[in-house]
């Protein structure tokens, strides 16, 4: 996935659990679940412009 960011993240072992386990019930690995809650959190704020074709935007597209 060449153009992201990499960079190390530290958690309290309880938030990481509870996002280990949304991400499952989500089908997502843990990875991709936090950059998609931290996606929607900005998008929600206002923070973060709109890209077309993003996967996001294709999954509510789709009925």
């Amino acid at each position: 996935m060449a153009g992201k960011k990499q960079f190390p993240l530290r958690l309290d072992p309880s938030i990481y659990e509870a996002i280990e386990k949304w991400a499952t019930d989500e089908f997502r690995s843990v990875n991709a679940h936090i950059e998609y809650l931290l996606r929607e959190s900005l998008r929600r704020e206002g923070r973060l412009k709109e890209k077309r074709g993003t996967p996001d935007q294709r999954e509510k597209k789709d009925p």
